[in-house]
């Protein structure tokens, strides 16, 4: 046992008290910039941290990257990376239903408290899955570990309530002139769904092939968005 360094005890470490978004890049150039930094300022209101500074740094032209932007009551820091292209099957990733809950106030925003998410993206990896899904406190469906969920039935196109709201999602929806209901959707629903789809900075828009849970799956037919812009294809 050690003592807890002075640097470490601070609500941003302890607790994580901070908000943070991923933005896409493009040869150093952000993408859907202005609607991340919007969502950012709002999850900074909530947490009563200061508004998100974004003084433009001068970026690495990598081909594709991801600009991480971290605000603390300490201010903002910024962080870029490469972004390595997923590997995305032609009949879609696969999907895990995972035992882990978002929190009922912070699902919606993206904050540095996010240990749920990291248990359900470590538990659908030790399934073999591409993401991890969580439950609400009804056991409904509401959101990925890494990604936006999308889906479409018979009766239109659907969000799950309780999770985050994509930018990605948001700007697929957008470019396809649709909008989407936000509603409970229980594992039975979604399993009654046409098309499933993962949006997020990370991955773009990818089509989901099968989704599994203890004791069942349900699979799906891949469709593929068909599209050009840079912040929803697959970074290749």
């Amino acid at each position: 046992m050690k003592p807890l360094p002075a640097e470490l005890s601070a609500a941003l470490t302890l607790h994580g008290l901070s908000a943070f978004t991923t933005v896409r890049t493009r040869f150093g150039r952000p993408l859907l910039l202005a609607e991340h930094l919007a969502r950012l300022a709002a999850t900074c209101a909530f947490l009563g941290l200061p508004p998100p500074e974004y003084m433009p740094p001068l970026l690495e032209p990598l081909p594709w990257g991801l600009l991480r932007l971290t605000a603390t009551a300490q201010g903002t820091f910024w962080s870029h990376l490469p972004l390595p292209p997923p590997v995305v099957p032609a009949l879609g990733v696969s999907v895990r239903l995972t035992a882990f809950q978002v929190h009922p106030q912070l699902g919606g925003h993206k904050t540095g408290n996010y240990l749920p998410y990291l248990l359900a993206r470590r538990e659908a990896e030790a399934h073999g899955a591409f993401e991890g899904l969580l439950t609400g406190g009804a056991g409904h469906i509401a959101d990925a570990s890494r990604s936006g969920l999308l889906f479409r039935s018979d009766e239109g196109w659907f969000v799950p309530e309780g999770g985050l709201p994509s930018i990605t999602r948001s700007a697929w929806l957008a470019e396809l002139g649709t909008v989407a209901t936000v509603r409970a959707v229980p594992v039975s629903v979604l399993r009654q769904a046409r098309h499933v789809w993962l949006c997020g900075a990370g991955m773009g828009v990818v089509p989901v092939g099968q989704v599994a849970g203890d004791g069942w799956e349900q699979t799906y037919a891949a469709d593929w968005p068909q599209t050009r812009h840079p912040a929803l294809v697959i970074p290749d």
